[in-house]
């Protein structure tokens, strides 16, 4: 693949992507955040009811960096420990103050050298659940199978100057906020509710939830007891 079609959704149509008006506490830090899924960016553009704008770009990937969190080299650790080192988030237990300080030792990922940042991107219920993990609250098995529910998208992140720099604009079209906030609404009240459901049918680290290693019926706590590179290995 030479070049990627990306979709930005925002209030307003955004044809020069700057880095500098772009916040720094999302997923993966800084930086301009698309979706190569039309539909998907529509519903980003209606945030809390408001009728927006979809920006499509293409991006040649000739020359670039691209980090992707999804391949297999990476974990769902590897991801959290991610959003954990940019996104604000309070350490309210213990508990939640060693798993982040075990993530970082252990899963922190060199995004320093990355053009382009790909991945998961993390909807409130869906670092809702992160939360519940670090909390010791769901077992390692229980936080996978969440982050599969609702569809989650994949978004890219355009994090360096070369990146926004290739970045070439296309056109925009309008997005209906009464049409796709109550499509992103019920995408995350549909997870809410699956993840529940799943909790009810099957006790907290119980087999059920075992599907490629009994790694899946720990908490964290518990695969911090465990050697680092087994421990890696296991979830791969």
């Amino acid at each position: 693949m030479s070049a990627l079609l990306l979709y930005h959704g925002s209030t307003s149509a955004v044809r020069h992507p700057c880095i500098e008006r772009c916040r720094p506490h999302n997923d993966y830090g800084r930086g301009f955040y698309c979706t190569p899924t039309a539909e998907m960016a529509k519903e980003w553009a209606c945030q809390k009811g408001t009728n927006g704008f979809v920006s499509c770009y293409e991006l040649p990937l000739s020359g670039l960096t691209i980090v992707d969190l999804n391949k297999p080299e990476f974990t769902l650790l590897n991801w959290l420990e991610v959003l954990l080192d940019n996104r604000l988030v309070r350490l309210s237990t213990p508990t939640m103050q060693r798993g982040a300080q075990w993530l970082k030792a252990n899963f922190a990922v060199d995004l320093s050298t990355a053009d382009v940042v790909t991945g998961y991107r993390a909807d409130d219920s869906y670092f809702g659940f992160a939360r519940a993990f670090l909390r010791n609250e769901i077992t390692f098995g229980q936080l996978s199978a969440a982050m599969r529910l609702g569809q989650l998208g994949t978004q890219y992140m355009m994090k360096s100057e070369r990146a926004f720099a290739a970045l070439r604009y296309i056109g925009c079209e309008p997005a209906e906020a009464s049409i796709y906030w109550p499509l992103q609404v019920e995408r995350e009240n549909k997870a809410r509710a699956d993840f529940a459901t799943m909790l009810e049918e099957a006790p907290r680290g119980s087999a059920a939830f075992s599907t490629e290693s009994d790694t899946d019926s720990l908490y964290i706590s518990d695969l911090m007891r465990l050697n680092w590179e087994d421990t890696y290995a296991r979830l791969r």
